[in-house]
């Protein structure tokens, strides 16, 4: 069974949306570590507003030499009932996205690995689809944009898993579901 793990990046106020704001705190030590989560994964999940702004941008900087062949070889699958034609070796997901969702953690694999996409993670949370929450949070107040959660979500509670900071002054917080135990 496959975990569904997603990252977010994420300002001091809350902020995910549109994350040119993190350029200032991206370095090498960053690389490496999404590097090493792409390495963890076998496709990713991706809601459309996403997918369109990295379907147009990592094709692009492959094309300008950098190494990002990782990122553009790996499987995409896409969250949309709008999208026709989808390229950059992305599917879209067919009928009901919790199900589709759950077909694909039931096959056995490396992790599916969702970047931004902040209504599919409340989606999948909602469903009980979600693993594991990387809070990528970066020191910066933003002060306007899309905030993750949107007003009146149900509560939820997460356990804290581990951390990763950075010489940046990021870090990254990995939140599991506090589910309750099996018996």
């Amino acid at each position: 069974m496959s975990k569904v793990v997603a990252i977010v990046f994420i300002s001091m106020d809350g902020v995910v949306e549109e994350p040119a704001w993190t350029a200032p705190f991206w370095n090498e030590d960053h690389d490496k570590f999404q590097a090493g989560q792409i390495a963890q994964s076998r496709a990713l999940l991706l809601g459309r507003v996403t997918y369109d702004g990295m379907s147009q941008a990592w094709p692009a900087m492959e094309a300008a030499g950098e190494e990002v062949g990782e990122m553009n070889d790996i499987p995409k699958y896409v969250a949309s009932t709008t999208l026709k034609d989808p390229q950059w070796n992305a599917t879209v997901l067919e009928g009901d996205v919790a199900e589709a969702v759950a077909k694909l953690k039931a096959e056995e694999g490396k992790d599916l690995l969702i970047y931004g996409s902040g209504s599919l993670i409340g989606y999948l949370i909602e469903h009980d689809l979600l693993d594991e929450l990387k809070l990528f949070l970066h020191p910066v107040v933003v002060g306007k944009g899309r905030r993750l959660f949107r007003d009146g979500v149900d509560t939820t509670t997460w356990r804290l898993a581990g951390t990763h900071t950075f010489a940046s002054g990021a870090i990254v917080l990995d939140y599991r579901p506090a589910r309750p135990a099996q018996a």
